[in-house]
């Protein structure tokens, strides 16, 4: 089995607001992954006394033992529960109801001996290669199909689009949004590697068309997760003050990737 992981802030002088991590059975024939992207706060605040980081770090650490030590529970289960202890964690000090209150996006993965299962909710992305060379991404592309003009707004997205039908949706405080994940499975003979990554990282195709999906992982999985964030990093600074690329999309943003081979 492989395993790799990198992840890196768009800034050394802030912390890294994603999160990931891979975890193994202990029987040794199955494993779970998790990529959270939180989303920064406005610089007015969100409701909500703990940081980013605390929240991913919270939510990521939930699922990662729910998702390997709950094996017959769904994923959109174990999202939900991981959801409502985190905001355990927090309801007695902050306002949860916040539309701003930490949030993040959300890819999983688990495998088993039968079956890979996976959820994604936002603009996470998950990739399945199958053993005859395609890869198959897993989206969940409500946000791409809101015209750009409705974002442009932090305040029209946060009164009428964030959790919002109509929308589109993360994970914050309320466990119901686990039910708006986009979910599945697939034969474990289906899907012989993996990869997560959150939108930092996915820029390279998302955002710089270097190439389609196909083409990421095999960068990802022949030059190694380290190459791609390295040329997504390569990729921001060469787009430079015209900003044909990026618009008005952060220089730098958290890139995680998580390769996984069973």
């Amino acid at each position: 089995m492989r395993t790799e992981l990198v992840s890196e802030p768009g800034d050394p002088a802030r912390p890294n607001e994603d999160f990931a991590s891979v975890g193994l059975s202990a029987c040794g024939q199955g494993g779970s992954l998790v990529v959270l992207d939180g989303v920064t706060p406005p610089p007015g605040g969100a409701g909500c006394l703990h940081s980013v980081p605390w929240f991913t770090a919270r939510l990521g650490g939930a699922l990662t033992e729910l998702t390997v030590s709950l094996p017959d529970v769904p994923l959109a289960e174990a999202l939900s529960l991981g959801i409502a202890r985190t905001a355990e964690a927090h309801a007695a000090t902050c306002d949860l109801s916040h539309p701003r209150t930490p949030q993040a996006t959300v890819a999983l993965a688990r495998w088993s001996p039968e079956s890979v299962e996976y959820l994604v909710l936002s603009d996470a992305t998950l990739l399945l290669a199958s053993p005859d060379g395609g890869v198959t991404p897993v989206l969940d592309d409500r946000l791409a199909r809101l015209p750009r003009e409705l974002l442009r707004s932090a305040e029209f997205v946060d009164g009428t689009l964030r959790n919002r039908e109509g929308g589109f949706f993360t994970a914050a405080a309320d466990p119901a949004v686990a039910g708006r994940a986009v979910t599945g499975s697939v034969p474990r003979a289906a899907a012989c590697a993996l990869a997560a990554l959150s939108d930092g990282a996915a820029r390279w195709t998302e955002t710089f068309r270097e190439g389609d999906w196909a083409d990421l992982f095999t960068l990802v999985r022949g030059k190694g997760a380290r190459a791609l964030v390295d040329r997504v990093r390569e990729l921001e600074r060469a787009d430079g003050a015209e900003r044909l690329f990026l618009g008005r999309a952060k220089t730098h943003d958290d890139a995680t990737v998580v390769l996984v081979e069973p």
